[in-house]
């Protein structure tokens, strides 16, 4: 079982030893760490820390213990309850807060759970202010309240619904034109919060929805990543009630995925190009941002439309950090995650939907039609899984000394760019693993070349 320390946040395995899982003494040290690090920030009477959870087992647990262990240092919560990451990051700033903690391990499995912490903005801490609180957590130089300096919890459940209307009153989000296309839609909720938020916006879009796994009990019905292999269920739901395209978000609602008519994926990889797409032919010129695992075909869409694309470090806070130096129109990452400045700098699958919608509505064309319009790159995601012997360090300096005559980045992990393919190697910031991304011109092409990699650092490793 694992505990991981990371600029994703605090994330583990439920249950097991002090310090090695995410137990609830772990809960309680690092949510103190966090409390303490932002009554640094700012000297004032009174702070205010925004809490919300996905719908996973171990949530309400965990979000109890956080929640009065903020309130143990003199700071008050708002208890936003069951909600989705992009929800808690627009809470923040309408609550006028000084953070928030948003309670999910994302694409993990049920027996995960993570503290993900926001700065007053909404927006997820930086590398050294992670560090910091790491610090802090270690050295136990925790000072609480007392009893009359005891912070309180109020609740409103009224988030989701605020969220919404947000997303639905930006400008290039064309309500009018989805309401006439009458769409049909299942939507998979992984039974988790995104089976509340996104029927909801639909709903209010006049889209007829067909729920599937959209109770939020936190049994995931299948791996909730949302990818292709996982997503058999929602393929032939699409198929059967004959929609026009089926929805998947993970358990946060922060990674967005499309099935178009005919039950097959659109590609994750192709939430961002498509949202892309609509934004920059309303605002042409307009520069885009995505990590260094994302497909080619965002640049190729960004400079169609007379845009500049520029490349970062994987993680949120690396898009974001280099989304506003750039001025983008809208970035994100190519595992589905939307980020678009005009309504928070934070992956959001609610304003994916909206944008998406507000496409097909503009083009009158069908999701597989749309998908042809692209240019066409296929990926492959595989990991090795890491052992206490790997040197990841190692491995990675010796695969840059082998390709250093090769196109070469290495501001995370190693990627390097062939002419018709590439491959990003890198340690994984949310689990025990290498990641390794390929793109080439066929599935076959992306996964030989995956493949190749594998065996390369099996080798390594061995010598």
């Amino acid at each position: 079982m694992t505990l991981i320390k990371s600029i994703s946040g605090i994330r583990g395995t439920i249950g097991g030893q002090v310090g090695e899982n995410l137990t609830p003494i772990d809960a309680v040290k690092f949510a103190s760490a966090y409390g303490v690090w932002l009554k640094q920030q700012r000297q004032k009477d009174n702070y205010k820390v925004v809490v919300g959870r996905d719908a996973r087992i171990s949530g309400k647990m965990i979000q109890n213990l956080v929640m009065n262990t903020l309130v143990g240092l003199g700071i008050d919560v708002v208890n936003v309850g069951l909600s989705t990451t992009p929800t808690v990051e627009v809470a923040v700033p309408m609550e006028h807060a000084d953070g928030g903690i948003i309670l999910t391990a994302s694409h993990n499995p049920k027996q995960w759970n993570a503290l993900k912490l926001l700065n007053a903005k909404g927006e997820f801490l930086n590398a050294f202010e992670g560090a910091k609180i790491l610090d802090i957590a270690e050295s136990d130089a925790m000072s609480f309240a007392d009893v009359d300096s005891l912070g309180k919890i109020t609740r409103n459940k009224a988030y989701i619904d605020l969220h919404i209307i947000e997303v639905l009153d930006l400008d290039l989000v064309n309500v009018k034109a989805i309401e006439e296309e009458r769409f049909k839609v299942v939507v998979d909720g992984v039974n988790s919060t995104g089976g509340i938020a996104i029927p909801l916006l639909l709903e209010r879009l006049g889209v007829d929805v067909v729920k599937l796994y959209c109770e939020p009990n936190g049994e995931f019905p299948h791996n909730p990543e949302p990818l292709k292999e996982h997503l058999t269920d929602l393929s032939d739901a699409v198929k059967k009630h004959n929609a026009d395209f089926g929805i998947v978000v993970d358990p946060d609602v922060d990674r967005l995925a499309f099935m178009d008519e005919n039950g097959d994926m659109f590609g994750e990889e192709y939430t961002l190009v498509a949202c892309a797409d609509y934004v920059l032919s309303k605002t042409p010129g307009g520069n885009t941002v995505s990590n260094m695992s994302s497909t080619r075909a965002l640049k190729d869409v960004t400079e169609k439309h007379g845009g500049m694309y520029e490349a970062s470090a994987v993680g949120e806070v690396n898009v974001v950090n280099l989304m506003k130096k750039n001025k983008v129109v809208i970035g994100g990452e190519g595992n589905g995650g939307i980020i678009y400045p005009d309504s928070h700098y934070g992956r959001d699958a609610l304003v994916g939907v909206a944008l998406f919608l507000s496409l097909l509505a503009d083009k009158r064309m069908s999701v597989s039609e749309l998908k042809k319009t692209y240019p066409s790159y296929f990926m492959g995601k595989k990991k090795i899984e890491l052992t206490p012997d790997l040197d990841v360090d190692g491995i990675l300096k010796t695969i840059e000394e082998r390709y250093k005559n090769e196109q070469l980045t290495t501001i995370d992990g190693v990627k390097i760019d062939f002419s018709e393919s590439w491959v990003h190697l890198r340690k994984s910031n949310t689990e025990p693993i290498i990641r390794i991304y390929t793109e080439a011109k066929s599935q076959e092409e992306a996964d030989t070349l995956g493949d190749k990699f594998i065996e390369e650092i099996g080798a390594i490793a061995q010598s």
